[in-house]
């Protein structure tokens, strides 16, 4: 790191890519509505490739409770129904021969509590991962400061600075959880 200031970003672009994690994670999580970011990881054998979803096929939400997939070649239906079974999302497809329906179940309520507990286990992880990129960044800090390169007073600064940007992050991975939470336990 050249500058206390190259540390200061470089630390909050690891919180933000933190955060952004813990967003993408909470999307593949089903709350018994259809969303077509529920299939956003799900890749296809697209000949002998592993091929993402959503580049062979248009993905749609018709309705709540259903995901529509209209492949664009018609001998990867087959491929994308394996896909979609061997992923661990817990869905049925049902094709007829040229367009693949996905119908989203009711969560029961003992399923909602599981949710919820997954939802916070990776909140969890996120904010561990947000404290950690903060040890480092005060471990930098005070390096500095024994090597003389910065001040006492600029060394109590940045290290302040750095907790604020913990707590941010730490705040929008709460926010994110609670709204999550909510969507999840609505019926």
């Amino acid at each position: 790191m050249n500058s206390l200031d190259d540390l200061l970003k470089d630390a909050e672009h690891k919180m933000d890519v933190t955060v952004e994690h813990v967003r993408n994670e909470f999307a593949h999580i089903r709350t018994g509505r259809a969303t077509t970011a529920l299939l956003d990881g799900i890749k296809v054998d697209y000949y002998g490739t592993p091929t993402l979803l959503n580049q062979i096929a248009s993905v749609s939400t018709p309705d709540p409770t259903l995901l529509a997939i209209q492949p664009w070649e018609k001998n990867l239906i087959g491929p994308i129904e394996k896909a979609i079974l061997e992923s661990d999302l817990g869905l049925n497809p049902q094709n007829d021969g040229t367009f693949i329906r996905i119908p989203i179940p009711k969560l029961s309520e003992e399923r909602r509590l599981d949710l919820v507990k997954l939802l916070k286990r990776h909140a969890e992880d996120g904010r561990i991962a947000i404290r950690n990129v903060r040890r480092d960044g005060n471990e930098h800090i005070k390096r500095f400061a024994k090597e003389n390169h910065v001040s006492e007073d600029e060394e109590h600064e940045f290290m302040d600075k750095i907790q604020k940007s913990t707590d941010h992050h730490v705040e929008l991975i709460d926010n994110l959880l609670k709204d999550k939470e909510k969507e999840v336990l609505t019926v």
